[in-house]
């Protein structure tokens, strides 16, 4: 390797390693904190306080979350000072975050001091590495559109990732959003009311997707508290940004509204639910042979024509080099 490479070499290998490590102690901090949890599951030493989302999440974060809580604590004070204005507008920030499941009342303050940290460390980072690495033959201009385009990577970064957390969590609502509510019409016909419906709903659905069910027991905690029916319902469908939730919920205020049946108006919508899945199910299975063809075309293909083609090659170079 030759000499002014070595500095280079050493600054990525030193990167990587510190990169694997602390990937490896955060899964190692994960799979404690879901091992322990389970158990407590398990055990039957969990009650209903603790599966309740408005718990506060550091008492049953690991210790290791300290050191997250003390960067998401600076990065909060940065964005207080930054973005003030933005911070304290609750009403257009925070729908974004409860959408993504985050229900930290510091979480836009944190974002947008991620913003900024991301604004000024990426180029820094751009720098040093030009600082360090042997010269590339990177002209000036090129190198202020590297700045400025790492700036302003940096400063959506955040928005990429929160967008691609409500889109998961939206996914991963709807896997179990039919499921729950067939159970929610099996309780709903045998007598139970809505509310109560609900409740068991949010109970029996905790093992198959906790997502749903935290955000059904916090309607029930709305209701509770005393908010109205229709209040309650639609933050249910504003926090999981499903549409077919928007349908439910519109559908349950009409039949408060109107005075029908309740069990009827839920099996209707039920059977809808189960024919978009299935209809869902078959629009993905009409995609797969066309995300199948590029894997084809790339890597089984010139395999197979490897095989097939190779001895006959080899037949004829051999044939023209004996002549």
């Amino acid at each position: 390797m030759p000499p002014e490479f070595l500095p280079l070499a050493i600054g990525v290998t030193v990167f990587l390693a510190l990169l694997l490590a602390g990937v490896g102690i955060f899964q190692l901090v994960r799979t404690s904190s879901s091992k322990r949890t389970l158990m407590q599951k398990v055990q039957g030493t969990g009650s209903l306080s603790d599966f309740s989302p408005l718990t506060d999440a550091a008492q049953q974060a690991p210790p290791a979350q300290g050191i997250m809580d003390r960067v998401k604590g600076m990065l909060g004070l940065l964005g207080r000072s930054v973005a003030r204005d933005k911070v304290a507008d609750h009403t257009k920030v925070r729908p974004k975050f409860l959408k993504a499941g985050i229900r930290s009342d510091r979480a836009p303050a944190v974002f947008w001091g991620a913003k900024l940290v991301l604004v000024v460390l990426l180029p820094l980072g751009f720098i040093l590495f030009m600082t360090v690495a042997p010269p590339l033959g990177i002209s000036t201009p090129m190198s202020v559109g590297i700045f400025t385009g790492l700036a302003l990577f940096g400063y959506y970064l955040p928005d990429i990732w929160l967008l691609n957390k409500v889109q998961k969590r939206r996914e991963y609502i709807l896997k179990g959003f039919p499921d729950a509510l067939d159970l929610m019409v099996v309780c709903v016909e045998a007598g139970m009311g809505l509310d109560s419906a609900i409740s068991r709903v949010a109970k029996e659905s905790r093992s198959n997707n906790t997502t749903l069910s935290e955000e059904l027991q916090l309607y029930n905690l709305e209701i509770r508290a005393g908010m109205p029916r229709k209040d309650a319902l639609r933050n249910l469908a504003m926090r999981t940004d499903l549409q077919e939730m928007h349908n439910l919920v519109t559908l349950l205020i009409q039949t408060d509204k109107f005075g029908t049946s309740v069990s009827q108006a839920l099996k209707v919508f039920s059977d809808t639910m189960r024919t978009e899945r299935f209809q869902r199910a078959e629009a993905k299975a009409a995609k797969l042979p066309v995300k199948l063809l590029f894997p084809l075309v790339l890597f089984i293909f010139p395999s197979m024509f490897v095989v097939l083609i190779g001895p006959a090659v080899i037949s004829i170079i051999e044939a023209f080099t004996g002549m």
